[in-house]
């Protein structure tokens, strides 16, 4: 389902209905042939569905398609997927479903009442019309597919509408119960992102279910349930405040999934699942294979790499592929190749161009499921006791919807992020592995469990990590988890934990650990106090599908020749250059010095441009330093040489009389603030602080959160959710998370970005208070009058250069630039004269006269000069403008 915030929630959609007229309209393209696009409102029972039909070129009737979109999208989210279709020979029909885009209703998560009977209304349609191949009057050709939701509702359909010929359904659930209830444990995060999206502005937000909008008839408690329908809303609501779901809230969500009529599914089904997934996982496409299968229907699976979470969703092979599963089953072409039963996307390595994982098929004629091959893996380690904190905070992370899963993706290459805390978890571990091993599906472990929660009960939280040598780092892979409720353990009670179904290689030397958690972000754990108690009763048993195999790329000599010559040369080069390249002593002078930096040069890479030239400029202690300049003057170059994230080309960074190099030490005493930064929208800003520091790895008293909360003056906003936050809090959020451990030097970029005049004053009172402490600022912005009110020294570059340092008062008051004020205009013709003077270097209009700027020229020597040009000057004295000054030393560029 691609909800509609960002894009990496992907939910696809319901369905919408018939009849009613429409506009024509040819749809520009750059492929021939044009596709041509009818937008309807069509009707039923009410509801009025905005639709588009698109049809290409050419004589004759046609397979049709149904595609969905995507839970919290439109129509509009496929228009790209339908044109193609179209092309490819089909006619196709896309609807914005029940509360979305510009159709009424309300939302019924596929009710089999409303958006499922909206499908077999489409249905109908499509038999209607001319260009359409029938299989009998009535009875269009027609196959359905779409992501996630809109995936459901392809299983739907063909669960209800024997007129279904083909379906191709998209990282989608089969039972929704399981989905969002596994093993009995409310996955609160992925539910509370749908809610939220269902109640997003747009559709017919407040309607009834049958489209009634009048004025009044909305009373308090259907306005809180947004464009849900009551019984959803009351559903959500319940089980969001106990953190249980009941069996009332599977019965509903189970008899609006597809596994609700799954014996009924018998059509050729291509079922495409997503590895990056923790809200519909590979057990659910697993579950569609094995009941279709059992139908008679053919059927492929293809886990794709990315999903729910993020990652890389294939869009392009995933259409393509879609296209020939139709072109097999609805044109009927059996010359067609619709690929293996069974393909898995793997990571093969890392582009260089862009950085992306690179992929690879590994393919099977059968698809094995998610026990194939299993081979058991000894597990060692003690009984661990650990607790289930009060209000089951802080949670242990693993996924972070569209987060976690660009990350995930990588989970081959040693890339991942999770966290367990101490004492809330146990961990066994398996021996170091001698030769690689690839997990293909559900490992399983059998574990006994004790709890001393009042009711006998636990919420565990299960997941293998691949660890490597150094028994340190360790990936999560997917970053997914397996959640279990275990019932009557107060004695002690034995299970077997299904972990997370994953394609994962473990390479030799690495090992596999199995952790147990009390606590996860994403799911709901109780509340009250209590201790578990796990001990290990079994290996770990892992599936590794060997029937599946990877396809190896043909690749010519130099694809893996120069890379290992490169990297014999950088060896060598690496060697040689030790000695020339190791930092530089401390300066015991410079100690107390938070930035001295001298003959600083970078250049453009490849070229012979200068992006730095020979900079020079010191900072001393309680200093609040802006650094000026028009854009491509150096700046943000400078401050990523000042963090270490690049090396310059010559000159050096001194911090404290550090010499800065990557990962020096004394960066610890450096805080940087990043325009945009990123916080997670459900935790409050305390939460995402602590976070935050936990993953610095260095100890909590040094965190200094209490001091650097009240120099950003958050107050209560600390306590409430990130989403409620305004810009400017946000802003405040990242500047203290920048000040946490109270940093000697702070860096700012732009940090009045889209604030308000209020919130822009208030980042300046932050800044000042700061540094009133005898630490140091250092500002880079495009705001010269905020600059002049909050900074006590500048710094102005021009074209990587210096052009001057100094007190913003020397700077805008005195020095060689002064303000000319004069009478009335003057022509540009006088004020080149002006600036033509002997001892003038420029004259530049600005408000109220000129600014003249002295080489050598007596104030007094100027007056004369002037009156002798007939200047009606009123005075001549020093400017008192930031902007004007810079302007003049720049030479009128832009900031």
């Amino acid at each position: 389902m691609r909800l509609r915030l960002p894009r990496w929630a992907a939910v696809t959609a319901v369905l919408a209905v018939l009849a009613g007229a429409g506009t024509l309209t040819a749809v520009a393209s750059d492929d021939p042939p044009p596709v041509h696009r009818a937008d309807r409102m069509l009707d039923l029972d009410g509801v009025r569905l905005d639709t588009s039909y698109f049809t290409g070129d050419g004589d004759g009737r046609r397979p049709a398609v149904l595609l969905g979109h995507g839970f919290g999208g439109s129509k509009d989210d496929v228009r790209a997927q339908a044109e193609q279709l179209a092309r490819d020979g089909y006619a196709v029909l896309t609807w914005s479903a029940r509360g979305f885009g510009a159709s009424t209703g309300q939302i019924g998560l596929n009710d089999p009442d409303h958006e499922v009977k909206d499908a077999r209304g489409l249905v109908d349609w499509l038999a209607g019309r001319p260009e359409v191949l029938l299989d009998k009057p009535g009875d269009p050709r027609v196959g359905v597919t779409g992501a996630s939701y809109g995936g459901a509702i392809s299983l739907l359909a063909a669960g209800h509408d024997p007129r279904v010929d083909a379906i191709a359904p998209q990282i989608t659930y089969w039972n929704l119960a399981d989905a969002l209830f596994p093993q009995g444990v409310f996955k609160k995060l992925w539910a509370g992102i749908f809610f939220s999206a269902g109640n997003q502005p747009g559709g017919a937000a407040g309607t009834t279910a049958t489209g009634d909008t009048a004025a009044g008839k909305t009373d308090a408690k259907a306005a809180a349930c947004g464009r849900f329908t009551p019984e959803l809303c009351a559903l959500y609501q319940r089980v969001a405040v106990s953190g249980k779901p009941d069996a009332a809230a599977r019965a509903l969500l189970e008899a609006r999934s597809p596994s609700a009529v799954g014996a009924r599914v018998k059509v050729p089904a291509l079922l495409v699942q997503g590895q990056s997934d923790s809200l519909f996982t590979l057990a659910q496409s697993d579950a569609m294979a094995k009941a279709l299968t059992a139908n008679g229907a053919p059927v492929a699976v293809d886990w794709i790499s990315g999903g729910h979470d993020g990652g890389d969703r294939e869009t392009e092979r995933v259409e393509r592929r879609i296209s020939t599963w139709f072109d097999r089953w609805l044109k009927r072409d059996t010359s067609v190749d619709t690929g293996p039963a069974f393909r898995v996307s793997r990571t093969g390595g890392v582009d260089s161009t862009d950085g992306r994982a690179t992929l690879r098929a590994a393919t099977a004629d059968r698809y094995p499921g998610l026990t194939a091959g299993t081979t058991a893996v000894p597990l060692t380690g003690r009984p661990w006791t650990f607790t289930n904190p009060a209000g089951a905070s802080p949670p242990a992370v693993s996924a972070l919807p569209g987060l976690g899963g660009s990350v995930a993706g990588l989970s081959s290459l040693g890339v991942g992020i999770s966290l367990d805390f101490p004492g809330q978890h146990a961990r066994f571990d398996a021996k170091p592995q001698a030769e690689p091993l690839r997990i293909t599906g559900t490992p399983t472990v059998r574990v006994k469990v004790t709890s001393t929660a009042t009711d006998g009960s636990a919420v565990l939280f299960a997941k293998v990590y691949d660890v490597g040598p150094d028994g340190r780092q360790q990936i999560l892979p997917s970053q997914l988890v397996t959640p279990v409720r275990v019932e009557g353990a107060a004695a002690g009670k034995s299970v077997t934990l299904t972990l997370p179904a994953i394609d994962h290689e473990v390479e030799a030397g690495h090992r596999l650990r199995l952790v147990v958690a009390a606590t996860d972000l994403g799911y709901a754990s109780p509340v009250l106090p209590a201790d578990y108690t796990v001990t290990v009763e079994s290996p770990l048993t892992v599936p590794t599908a060997p029937g599946v195999d990877t396809q190896a790329a043909v690749l010519p000599w130099w694809v893996w020749g120069l890379p290992l010559l490169g990297l014999a040369v950088a060896a060598a080069l690496l060697f040689s250059a030790r000695r020339r390249t190791a930092a530089p002593a401390p300066d015991p002078a410079l100690t107390a010095v938070p930035l001295q930096i001298t003959g600083l040069s970078k250049k453009y890479k490849g070229g012979e441009r200068y992006s730095v030239r020979d900079l020079s400029f010191r900072v001393e202690q309680g200093q609040v330093l802006g650094l000026l300049g028009p854009n491509g003057a150096g700046k943000t170059t400078t401050l990523r040489m000042l963090m270490g994230l690049i090396t310059p080309d010559e000159g050096e960074i001194r911090v404290f009389g550090q010499a800065i190099r990557p990962g020096a030490p004394v960066l610890s005493r450096v805080g940087a603030f990043v325009e945009g930064a990123g916080f997670l929208p459900h935790l409050n800003g305390r939460e995402n602080l602590d976070l935050y520091w936990k993953a610095t790895g260095r100890p909590a008293e040094d965190a200094h959160a209490d001091e650097a909360l009240r120099i950003a003056n958050l107050g209560g906003a600390l306590d409430r959710a990130v989403r409620t936050y305004s810009q400017g809090m946000r802003q405040r959020l990242a500047l203290a998370q920048a000040m946490l451990g109270l940093p000697d030097l702070l860096i700012l970029d732009e940090p009045t970005n889209g604030l308000d005049p209020p919130q822009i004053r208030e980042m300046r009172e932050v800044m000042i208070r700061y540094a009133a402490g005898g630490r140091t600022v250092i500002v880079s912005s495009h705001l010269l009058a905020e600059v002049e009110q909050s900074c006590t020294h500048l710094v102005v570059m021009d074209r990587g250069q210096l052009v001057q340092a100094g007190p913003v008062a020397e700077i805008t008051g005195s020095g060689d630039t002064l303000l000319v004020t004069l009478a009335g205009e003057i022509d540009d013709v006088l004020v080149e004269k002006v600036g033509a003077l002997s001892g003038v270097t420029t004259a530049t209009r600005a408000d109220g006269g000129l600014l003249v700027r002295l080489d050598g020229l007596d104030p007094t020597a100027l007056i004369g000069e002037l009156v002798a040009l007939d200047v009606p000057l009123t005075g001549v004295g020093p400017h008192r403008r930031l902007e004007d000054a810079f302007l003049t030393l720049i030479g009128g560029g832009a900031a």
